[in-house]
């Protein structure tokens, strides 16, 4: 009977570690957008995406699709230099 309460304790602690994961990855996404740099122009991406939401050949107009995304979703807007650095955050979390 012993062993049938461990087994039992095993699958209960499976089943949390299970369901407490599940949690903390709903947690972790966001719906940032960042203005990147990309190929010959530039590009908007979610955060912790590797594929682009959409590219464009001016900064400014992907900053405005960004903007729009980021006010949907009350999200930031994280605008990139053309270097890589952080160049501005906009947030629209209200």
């Amino acid at each position: 009977m012993a062993k049938g309460n461990t087994w039992l304790r095993t699958l209960i602690e499976l089943i949390e570690v299970f369901f407490n994961s599940a949690q903390q990855n709903k947690k972790g996404r966001t719906w940032h957008q960042h203005v990147v740099p990309y190929e010959e122009g530039w590009a908007v991406r979610r955060e912790g995406n590797k594929r682009i939401t959409s590219k464009h050949r001016k900064q400014s107009t992907a900053i405005r699709k960004a903007k729009s995304l980021a006010r949907k979703y009350k999200a930031d807007v994280i605008i990139h230099r053309a270097s890589g650095g952080i160049r501005e955050r906009i947030s629209y979390n209200e």
